[in-house]
């Protein structure tokens, strides 16, 4: 530390030089820092001159960072992250609470989690639970969480990775729906397809069997939401893809039910993963075995609940 010191006009430059590297533009950066436009420049002009390395070109649009200025802003970026996390630790074990922060699809919030978020308190009585919510298909980085859903073939350079099981996949809908629409082949049968609008899955290439099982004419319901595409499903207004890892509580409970007796995994794995920049706390680590264990008990449950479905196949595959 008194070496970093050496290298810097001063701690300050390290906040400006954050601040203007974010904002792309000084007069942003010095409006975010309540200081002038000639001030935020001349500090780091200052900063450039003690590491005698250029850090922004200047362009009419506004300040692009050189290559040097991009090794300094993921340095400070990382440094300033560390140090947010350590101050907000300090600060919950003040008040006697471990925060975790999950980076999860609304659907799994919704329709998996929040049927059993009793549990989960009554399991980690003194756990500050936090959201990181997704509306479509889960992705994006976890560096700023402690934990995220990600499906993933597995640990890479960037992140750990604790396998919850492969992705499986099944047509859903409520029991009335498949009573009414499902049960009788009649050319005046209609199947509504609900969907997921940036979702990979192709119905009629994911369930070819399906396709050739629909009655009647095929109409479709299409949301951003998976969270969305689920309610509307429980509420009986047509067929849905589900994710087992998110639909699981409806299958074992009855409210969802397999449209017809298929299941299908995928190339692809479902994982809670983290950054190696963050390791995990002991918090997260007992909320990352407890989401792990809770899946797959319900996921046991509908093997048992469903035999037709087979998933025992793809169950031996969590290893």
């Amino acid at each position: 530390m008194p070496t970093l010191r050496r290298q810097l006009p001063s701690a300050n430059a390290l906040f400006v030089f954050e601040s203007a590297a974010r904002c792309g533009n000084f007069t942003k950066a010095a409006a975010e820092l309540g200081v002038t436009q000639p001030a935020v420049s001349r500090m780091l002009s200052l900063l450039e001159e003690y590491l005698e390395a250029k850090l922004f070109v200047r362009t009419p649009a506004g300040t692009v960072l050189t290559e040097n200025g991009e090794i300094l802003y993921q340095g400070v970026v990382d440094g300033f992250r560390n140090i947010e996390a350590a101050i907000q630790e300090i600060r919950a074990r003040s008040t006697g609470l471990e925060t975790v922060t999950l980076s999860v699809s609304t659907a799994f919030t919704t329709h998996w989690l929040m049927p059993r978020m009793h549990k989960l308190q009554e399991q980690f009585p003194s756990l500050d639970l936090r959201f990181q919510l997704i509306s479509g298909s889960v992705k994006g980085s976890v560096d700023d969480v402690d934990l995220g859903v990600r499906f993933v073939s597995g640990e890479d350079v960037h992140h750990q990775a604790a396998l919850i099981l492969p992705e499986i996949l099944l047509p859903v809908c409520s029991p009335a729906y498949r009573e009414q629409h499902l049960q009788e082949t009649t050319s005046e049968n209609t199947t509504t397809l609900i969907s997921l609008s940036d979702s990979r899955i192709n119905w009629f290439e994911h369930f070819p069997q399906f396709h050739q099982e629909t009655h009647g004419t095929a109409h479709s319901l299409v949301f951003s939401d998976y969270a969305v595409v689920l309610q509307a499903a429980l509420l009986g207004q047509g067929v849905a893809v589900g994710w087992l890892n998110v639909v699981s509580y409806w299958l074992d409970i009855g409210s969802l039910v397999p449209a017809t007796p298929m299941a299908i995994a995928t190339e692809r794995l479902c994982h809670l993963i983290h950054s190696r920049k963050k390791p995990l706390s002991p918090a997260a680590t007992e909320v990352r075995d407890w989401i792990i264990e809770e899946t797959r008990s319900d996921c046991r449950s509908v093997s048992k609940r469903y035999p037709d479905l087979e998933l025992h196949k793809f169950m031996a595959l969590e290893g």
